[in-house]
This record gives C-alpha cells, sequence and structure tokens, in this order.
C-alpha cells in the first residue's frame, strides 16, 4: 500500500498565485526524486453542513482559503529516502524565503493508506 505526505494550510487569497508558483516548482523537484503524486488543491466549496469545515480546521480568517495538498509514495521508507533526496537538492534552497502562507499554521503529518482502490 503507498504511503501519503497530507497537508492543510490556510493561504491568503491574494497569495494564491505566488503559492501555485512556488508549489509547482516543488512539485517538479519532488516528482523528480521519486514521488509518485504531488497535488496542490484550493479550496472551492468549503461551506459545508456537516463534519468540521476545513475552513475551521485551518482557521482560516478573512481573506484566506484553504489549500489541502497531498504527496503520494510507494512506501513510507520510499517517502523517507524521497524526502531526503528533496532536502538536499540545491534547487530547494532558492525558493522564496518569505513564504505565501504562515508556514506555522501549516497541519502536516504522514498516512498509511487504509483503503486504495
Amino acid at each position: 500500500m503507498s504511503y501519503v505526505d497530507g497537508f492543510v494550510l490556510a493561504v491568503p487569497k491574494k497569495n494564491i498565485a505566488a503559492y501555485k508558483r512556488m508549489s509547482t516548482q516543488a512539485g517538479k523537484i519532488w516528482c523528480e526524486h521519486g514521488a509518485l503524486e504531488y497535488r496542490e488543491c484550493v479550496g472551492d466549496d468549503l461551506k459545508v453542513k456537516m463534519g468540521t469545515p476545513f475552513t475551521k480546521l485551518a482557521g482560516t480568517k478573512a481573506g484566506e482559503t484553504v489549500v489541502f495538498s497531498y504527496i503520494v509514495y510507494k512506501s513510507r521508507a520510499h517517502r523517507d529516502k524521497v524526502v531526503a533526496k528533496v532536502m538536499a537538492d540545491k534547487r530547494l534552497q532558492k525558493m522564496p524565503k518569505v513564504m505565501p502562507f504562515d508556514p506555522r499554521r501549516m497541519a502536516y503529518g504522514g498516512f498509511k493508506t487504509l483503503v486504495e482502490v
């Protein structure tokens, strides 16, 4: 079964274009080093009537939206190898020092796949 790194973050709507540029560049680096999939998804239908809305989960403020992202790997061991290569990649060091979002408010974790259809 695959392994997934997942992210949820609040991004100011005015910074979505900058976030897209940054994550497009990062996604290419991750995939070059072996990630199977790299997805960055911006909130569209977030006013849900059931459960906890992503906006509440991410603690969005006025003018912000939610970005839900995930990276797929073959296994946790594969993920660990890919991430080590990515972190050593000089291109990642050239990414903007000022992020288009507040990284302290990002939720992140690694997940074992439970169901894969």
